[in-house]
């Protein structure tokens, strides 16, 4: 697997890696919030994230995710407190969202499945502050971050998202919503019995299909090329969805799509990145 899979994405220009408050690094200061001691049972942020927002409310099944568990720094912990009831969604499954509402405005919206620490969803959102993202994962740290991201660059178009994003497709937004959907560097679950696993799936694509507006865009990356490969065939096979490509295959990485400095550096070693463009099929 690529080294720079997991690891905090570089700052993209004008968007620093800025996951704190000053003094987090160092001895604590009079000016840095004094950790509170948690009683037992007390959740962990509690006007933050839930631990597991759609509970027992819906079948279990085989998910496509798995939590990563890591620190979670001062400044994100600050963000999620203060930021996460104006700027979080918890998917929980019990509501369908009115997009409008959420953001305030009716401009297109984009789904992003994974982001990681979120500095390229940051940058793509300053680059294109017309365009609307919800950008969905279960890492807590990277929640915080993007969240501290956001708010330092202004960045009124993203809604960070919590919990399992198939429970947002299938329950919480409507029919026709999105004008498309990010999928950067999925968890390829590369051992053949895990194979199920995986996100880019027909039952997934057959779900997202009802989601994404005629026309709207499905953007796909890995660096895993036994998955691109899996990917392309079963994009390829859709009825829904059509390649953006005139000969078919996978695509150059559009200049909207951030590089950052571990996909660079695995590029630099030889690695193959392939971004995949399809597009919902106007009927």
């Amino acid at each position: 697997m690529s080294d720079f899979r997991n690891a905090p994405e570089a700052a993209p220009p004008g968007v620093p890696v800025s996951s704190g408050t000053p003094g987090e690094q160092g001895p604590r200061t009079s000016g840095d919030p004094v950790p509170h001691a948690r009683a037992k049972g007390e959740p962990r942020f509690p006007e933050g994230p839930k631990p597991d927002p759609a509970g027992s409310h819906f079948e279990r099944r085989i998910r496509s995710f798995q939590p990563r568990r890591s620190r979670v720094t001062t400044g994100q912990a600050e963000a999620l407190r203060r930021l996460w009831p104006q700027w979080g969604l918890d998917i929980d499954g019990q509501r369908v969202i009115d997009l409008a509402e959420l953001f305030g405005n009716d401009h297109p919206v984009v789904l992003e499945i994974g982001f990681g620490m979120g500095e390229a969803t940051a940058q793509m959102a300053a680059a294109d502050p017309d365009t609307n993202i919800v950008a969905v994962d279960v890492h807590t740290p990277g929640q915080g971050n993007l969240l501290n991201l956001a708010e330092h660059h202004g960045l009124s178009n993203v809604r960070v998202g919590n919990g399992d994003a198939i429970i947002l497709l299938r329950e919480m937004l409507a029919p026709d919503s999105l004008d498309g959907l990010r999928v950067y560097f999925p968890d390829p679950w590369p051992k053949k019995r895990h194979h199920k696993r995986r996100l880019i799936q027909p039952a997934f694509l057959d779900l997202a299909a009802t989601r994404l507006k005629p026309g709207a865009l499905v953007h796909c990356a890995t660096d895993w090329e036994p998955y691109a490969e899996q990917m392309l065939d079963v994009l390829t096979a859709h009825p829904e969805f059509e390649n953006t490509q005139p000969g078919g295959g996978f695509a150059p990485r559009p200049a909207h799509r951030p590089l950052t400095r571990f996909e660079g550096q695995g590029l630099d070693k030889g690695h193959v990145v392939n971004d995949l463009l399809f597009r919902r099929v106007q009927r």
